[in-house]
């Protein structure tokens, strides 16, 4: 039976010069904010269509941005605001209020810029906190697209340096440090970079609008 569990999306707002600023150069201001909001809106059906317990997305910089409002309205998850700090701090708040709000279910914690994240990757990384303390999907980069715990752990976050390709190789060391007993699942790619663009139209047609949106950014771009 598929263990029940928290799940934390940490999202940004699709406000143009602000979000998915690298893609900037391919999509400009506003397409890259564009494929923000249909990545975001992605992963919040992936989450409610993995059927694994609340879903919670953390915006930045606030919720009261007029997309999540709308969002929360059609999707009636609950939408808090991200704190300040860096990636790891975020996290761990919203591993921890996770924790607060009920101490018998684990969370997973997951962004929105993976695009083949389905609702089975979630069920399977939820299964796996049945046996594991940690379970993490790791990223091609060498980062990684989801982090799933069966409860807070601070080690694994802090003073961590983000965004680099070491991300992933000194979490397995601080885990293990820990003494934790950590799951892999089979790595998946994010969309960080213009080149990372082309993939998503590779992927299924009939689960990936994101690639659709692509290709008419591409199109109206600038």
């Amino acid at each position: 039976m598929t263990k029940r569990v928290h799940i934390a999306i940490l999202a940004k707002a699709p406000i143009a010069g602000y979000a998915k600023t690298r893609l900037i150069p391919a999509l400009g201001a506003y397409g890259a904010a564009r494929l923000q909001r249909t990545f975001t809106r992605a992963a919040v059906r992936v989450a409610v269509e993995a059927d694994l317990g609340d879903v919670v997305l953390w915006c930045a910089p606030s919720r009261s941005y007029r997309f999540f409002r709308a969002l929360q309205r059609t999707t009636h998850i609950r939408c808090n605001d991200q704190p300040d700090g860096d990636l790891g701090e975020r996290m761990l708040h919203a591993a921890t209020a996770a924790s607060f709000t009920d101490p018998k279910h684990a969370v997973l914690i997951m962004g929105t810029d993976c695009p083949g994240l389905n609702a089975h990757h979630l069920q399977t990384a939820a299964d796996a906190l049945g046996e594991f303390d940690a379970v993490f999907i790791p990223a091609e980069d060498g980062g990684y697209v989801l982090v799933g715990l069966r409860r807070p752990q601070p080690g694994l976050f802090a003073g961590m340096r983000w965004s680099t390709a070491s991300v992933m190789d000194e979490t397995r060391h601080r885990a293990a440090s820990l003494g934790l007993r950590i799951c892999e699942l089979p790595p998946l790619w994010d969309v960080d970079t213009p080149e990372d663009l082309m993939r998503i139209q590779s992927l299924e047609p009939s689960t990936n609008q994101p690639g659709k949106l692509t290709h008419d950014l591409f199109s109206t771009a600038r």
